[in-house]
């Protein structure tokens, strides 16, 4: 989730009004939504067996993904950003480059991929809040409500999945915190993707992070060399290539050309394709609570974003 939510990016017009155009975009739309729905369960397939650390994982994915970003940028003649520009790609790379892929990486060391993916299942809703107070927009009361009725089913999910209402793990505040971080940096990436353009936005923040992350990568290689399997050197491969890089390209490119308002709700599908890969690639069992949970924190979320659009 991916997660990307597209709810700040309505202002844009569409490439195409057409029937035929609305059938590309929702294509574009799903294949970049199908890319973002494995990244859970590849995540939890790198770390599961502890030869590559949530650190290095969290970082060294961004790592690849700056390099084909700069490459990208590099090919294209892309202008660089004008100053003030610079501080608000700062946020987008501190909540999609940093916060979410760091926190998600630690935190799937211990909770299975299917309750993240019911977790994360809120961002999309969460996104909305951040983009409405980063607008100051004023929507109607039914937004608040519907958006607060999402975060509560979360939390008392999390906490029952945990064994009761005090049973929320650090593994679940780290998730909260994937949600948090994800949220401001889609709200401020969507308004940039304005000026800047989406995939140019991405790759901008991508390559403003490299350092750091770069950093953080040989960090963590000095703490514990990677000794990782195959099948987690190919999941880092794929957390790189897709989950940070080429995945946004399908997305943006399905809410270009629109229209966005239609394109963006294929986002709410993600936690169900989640919670089925996980089921498929890892073996976890699909239980009634993580079935319902989900269900519910999609419809929170789906009339919640509905409303903010519909505005």
């Amino acid at each position: 989730m991916t997660q990307h939510s597209s709810a700040t990016l309505r202002q844009a017009p569409p490439l195409s009004t057409s029937g035929a155009g609305l059938k590309a975009g929702l294509g574009w739309g799903l294949l970049g939504v199908a890319a973002f729905s494995l990244t859970l369960p590849v995540t939890r397939i790198a770390v599961q067996d502890g030869g590559l650390t949530p650190l290095f994982i969290g970082s060294a994915r961004a790592v690849i993904a700056a390099l084909l970003a700069a490459a990208a940028l590099a090919l294209t003649r892309q202008h660089f950003p004008q100053r003030r520009q610079w501080a608000r790609l700062a946020l987008v790379a501190g909540g999609v480059v940093l916060g979410f892929p760091l926190l998600t990486s630690f935190a799937l060391t211990t909770a299975p991929a299917s309750h993240g993916a019911v977790v994360i299942g809120l961002l999309p809703a969460a996104t909305a809040v951040a983009a409405v107070l980063r607008g100051h927009e004023r929507p109607p009361l039914f937004f608040w409500i519907m958006a607060g009725a999402g975060a509560a089913a979360v939390l008392v999910f999390a906490a029952l999945h945990g064994g009761g209402l005090g049973g929320l793990h650090w593994s679940d505040l780290l998730l909260f915190g994937a949600v948090a971080a994800a949220a401001v940096g889609y709200a401020e990436g969507g308004l940039l993707a304005r000026e800047l353009g989406a995939w140019q936005t991405v790759s901008w923040a991508l390559v403003l992070a490299a350092p750091l992350m770069l950093v953080l990568t040989g960090v963590a290689v000095v703490r514990q060399p990677p000794s990782g399997s195959a099948g987690e050197w190919m999941a880092l491969a794929y957390l790189g290539v897709v989950s940070m890089f080429l995945g946004f390209f399908a997305w943006y490119r399905g809410l270009a050309i629109g229209p966005m308002a239609q394109v963006s709700q294929i986002q709410l599908v993600q936690p169900v394709l989640t919670i089925c890969w996980a089921a498929l690639l890892i073996g976890e069992q699909l239980t009634w609570p993580t079935v319902l949970g989900g269900a519910v924190v999609i419809v929170c979320a789906a009339v919640s974003v509905r409303v903010r659009l519909q505005r």
